[in-house]
């Protein structure tokens, strides 16, 4: 599994980054895979190489705006006992705080802050797991919702999700008006960064569910969702302003990074059946009501038991969203780890629905 750790430098290297980029243009325009071609430049042929091998043979590409310094793992001295990276082309050390038990440092990659460090974790092996959770992600209200069909018991996570979504819609609404769109885009980064901690917050708390419960994890697959336009004009909001994607890969590899198998089901109707009889309800809002026995429920709970019974789509044993962006060449996400299933029990005739949690 390859993870990247981001750790500020606080040296100047815009006379490298330039270079870097003067580097891949000239790569473009003549397609050579020769450090001699590029020597006139002044940069390192270690690292010269590196844009060379990315940029040479991209065909389809016609221009770069921003090109980082990429530095390959087997050049870098690591110090385990003082915790530094040192990276002797740039003469750069770099002090980690991240976990010491990697195995190797993949690649470095330096732009004008930081420098991104892929590093291969061991995995842990797949556990055998005693039951399945189903985890409902939501636009509105919180955004997921875990339940445990062996136990009925329920989790909410995440509710203020649509304070932060809300909060910031109008802030932008104010600046725009304004037009001062610089300001704008600091307030778009900062949304940004305040969603990302909270999905890793969500993730994080879902995967210790799983580790309690000695749990296997089940997701919807949203893929294309956004391409739906029968949605209404509000909820297509709450779907493009919330990173559903990124949660979704947040909860794949800290789950594989722990040993809990995971995997994606068919969303069609997750939210209209009934969790106890399957046929198709009545929903209203957060409300959930079954015609046929009279069950009812609170919505996102009553989808996200129907997600952990559904059985895993056959596509997605094999390879989830972080192995497929792993094999892209994106190192900030792990490879390897093909989930397991069994079979899961039915659900008991009681729900039990816990407190919200990971609200901060």
């Amino acid at each position: 599994m390859i993870l990247t750790f981001k750790i500020r430098h606080n040296r100047d290297f815009s006379d490298e980054l330039k270079k870097a980029r003067q580097i891949a243009e000239f790569a473009i325009r003549t397609h050579t895979l020769s450090s001699k071609d590029v020597k006139h430049f002044g940069l390192k042929s270690i690292i010269a190489n590196q844009i060379l091998r990315k940029y040479s043979r991209n065909k389809i590409i016609k221009g770069v705006k921003h090109v980082n310094l990429t530095i390959p793992g087997q050049v870098v001295n690591v110090y385990r006992e003082k915790r530094e990276i040192y990276i002797p082309s740039l003469k750069l050390a770099l002090t980690y705080s991240f976990r010491n038990d990697f195995e190797r440092v993949k690649q470095i990659e330096v732009d004008e802050q930081y420098a991104h460090v892929s590093v291969t974790i061991p995995e842990k092996q797949m556990i055998e797991p005693w039951t399945w959770l189903g985890v409902d992600r939501n636009t509105t209200g919180h955004i997921a919702v875990v339940a445990d069909p062996q136990t009925g018991k329920v989790w909410k996570i995440g509710k203020k999700a649509e304070h932060i979504r809300r909060k910031y819609k109008e802030i932008r609404r104010k600046i725009q008006k304004a037009r001062k769109y610089k300001l704008l885009k600091k307030i778009k980064n900062r949304e940004s960064r305040v969603i990302r901690d909270l999905n890793h917050k969500v993730s994080r708390k879902i995967v210790d569910i799983a580790i309690q419960q000695n749990a296997g994890i089940k997701l919807e697959k949203l893929d294309g969702i956004r391409n739906n336009r029968k949605h209404t004009k509000s909820f297509n909001y709450g779907l493009n302003s919330w990173s559903f994607y990124q949660l979704q890969t947040f909860i794949e590899y800290k789950a594989k990074l722990n040993g809990i198998p995971i995997t994606c089901v068919e969303p069609k109707n997750t939210s209209k059946e009934c969790s106890r009889c399957g046929n198709i309800g009545i929903r209203e809002g957060k409300s959930f009501k079954c015609p046929t026995f009279g069950h009812v429920d609170h919505a996102d709970a009553n989808a996200s038991f129907n997600i952990a019974l559904r059985p895993p789509l056959v596509e997605s044993i094999g390879q989830l969203h972080v192995d497929r962006d792993a094999c892209k060449g994106s190192t900030d996400t792990p490879r390897g780890a093909t989930p397991r299933t069994t079979e899961t029990p039915e659900p008991p005739s009681f729900r039990e629905e816990s407190m919200s949690v990971a609200d901060s």
